[in-house]
């Protein structure tokens, strides 16, 4: 099995193990990883999960879909690597993963 590491905004690191197949969203829910709300619980629906992907990584969390963009845009701490975790699955491909939380959720 393989690892993602959550780092918070004040650089406290979540080392958690990859569960194929489930968001990293629900990933970070199911391990008390603090910062991510997910209000819309992984709907795409409110921007609270957002996570700012390591530039490493970019490649393997995959492209965000139109609906995602959009929700992305509300987001004030957007940055070219944000992400909703709720529509990022988890694979193989992404052990040793980092992804940061922003300091607030929107």
């Amino acid at each position: 099995m393989g690892s993602i590491t959550f780092v918070e905004h004040d650089g406290k690191q979540h080392l958690v193990e990859v569960e194929v197949g489930k968001s990293l969203m629900q990933i970070a829910m199911d391990n008390g990883v603090p910062g991510i709300d997910a209000d819309c619980g992984g709907a795409c629906a409110c921007g609270t999960c957002h996570i700012i992907v390591d530039s490493k990584w970019v490649n393997a969390a995959g492209n965000a879909n139109q609906e995602e963009l959009q929700m992305l845009e509300m987001t004030p701490e957007k940055t070219p690597t944000s992400r909703l975790s709720c529509q990022i699955k988890a694979s193989d491909s992404m052990d040793g993963m980092v992804v940061h939380l922003p300091e607030f959720q929107m």
